[in-house]
């Protein structure tokens, strides 16, 4: 295992700085890396690490949540207003919409593993977004109308809400019952997370205001508590509905609202250890890609990727219709949501390890999302910013 350690961290590394040096995201040349060194092609991975695939996986997604939360300005998404609310869900829902109308088709699957595959097509990537969007910020390009907050707040909540979605979704397929009490449950699960998550929050912030404890000491409590949250939704769940990731999420931003300084601290401390968890998560996703079978899958692939995002395209503008934002910042707007990565590389395989019939068109896709939108997400943003956003 430490020899493969070893290959991920440094093969990773290298193909990732070689994808920077050609303008490119960084997580092609893990994924790239990943498929190379999986068993479809060298074959250089001990079995026992891809064993642990899924829990490093679940890792990995726990600490994008906790950076999130730790980072969501929920009194920006209030000055934002309507249309921040509306981003949250509109261009995800429509997405999901698009995949459930030309999968089953294209696919041959049925409606619910097509919702399956639309929750996990229809993410947006932080890793790609934020760092940007953090740019442009900066440089006060685009502020007037708050695009960048009104994008980086919408897609941290975006991605919360199509990973309840896609839990929800599976637990159905899991457990072969498609019924309406399974849908009644979701706006349970997430109410009761942000309750949860709340009180979790509010006493981790009176801990830490009156007890003297490390930086690196809180971080260790705060991840221990977030996997805590995700065993007890696993513990309760056939029983009782929560969403342990909406916790962890509201735990974030609870911090954030009443303890800001330690949350920023601690949201550079939690972005240290994406370093190495962001390695691990996309190499592993692509050990996991069965060349021939994505090869024969690459056309359907992209026709339904493709009839997706116009969907998504759609939601976004119908998200920021009577809002002051020019045609121009709208266009931005649309392209800047565009991306996929990190949630598809967290979940994206969840349905195959699960014994999922969908489960290979569903990682497959995911790999080929994140390959298509990935760069072409990141090198708009980029491209269009500086000819589309004024600076204030």
């Amino acid at each position: 295992m430490l020899t493969s350690l070893a290959l991920i961290f440094l093969c990773g590394l290298l193909l990732g700085g070689l994808m920077k040096k050609l303008g490119l995201p960084d997580l092609l040349g893990m994924l790239i890396t990943g498929i190379i060194l999986g068993p479809y092609a060298l074959n250089l991975l001990a079995p026992s690490i891809l064993q642990l695939s899924a829990d490093l996986r679940q890792i990995a997604l726990v600490i994008i949540l906790l950076r999130a939360g730790l980072s969501l300005d929920l009194e920006a998404l209030k000055k934002v207003g309507r249309p921040a609310l509306l981003m949250c869900f509109v261009p995800a829902t429509l997405e999901l919409l698009g995949t459930l109308i030309i999968a089953p088709t294209l696919l041959g699957i049925s409606l619910l593993d097509a919702a399956i595959l639309g929750t996990v097509l229809a993410a947006v990537s932080p890793a790609v977004i934020v760092p940007r969007m953090v740019n442009l910020i900066e440089e006060q390009r685009g502020t007037h109308h708050s695009i960048p907050q009104l994008i980086m707040a919408g897609a941290s909540v975006d991605d919360i809400f199509v990973i309840v979605l896609f839990t929800s979704f599976t637990g159905i397929a899991e457990g072969g019952q498609f019924s309406i009490e399974s849908f009644l449950g979701i706006p349970l699960a997430i109410l009761l997370g942000i309750v949860v998550g709340l009180v979790v929050g509010l006493l981790l912030t009176k801990c830490f205001k009156s007890m003297h404890l490390r930086d690196s000491i809180k971080v260790i409590i705060i991840l221990s508590i977030a996997f805590l949250l995700v065993s007890l939704e696993s513990t309760i769940k056939a029983t009782i509905p929560f969403s342990g990731l909406i916790a962890i999420m509201t735990l974030g931003a609870t911090l954030y609202r009443n303890y800001c300084p330690l949350a920023s601290r601690l949201s550079n401390k939690f972005s240290k250890l994406w370093i190495a968890a962001q390695l691990i998560l996309f190499v592993l996703v692509g050990a996991t890609v069965d060349l021939s079978y994505a090869l024969k899958s690459t056309i359907p692939a992209l026709l339904v990727i493709s009839f997706a995002l116009v969907f998504r395209a759609l939601g976004v503008w119908l998200a920021l219709l009577k809002t002051p934002l020019t045609k121009q910042e709208r266009i931005f707007c649309i392209v800047a949501y565009m991306p996929k990565a990190t949630v598809q590389a967290a979940i994206g395989s969840i349905p195959l390890t699960m014994g999922l019939s969908c489960g290979p068109i569903v990682l497959t896709i995911s790999v080929i999302a994140i390959v298509l939108t990935a760069p072409l997400g990141a090198f708009g943003i980029d491209y269009l910013s500086h000819r589309l956003l004024p600076i204030e």
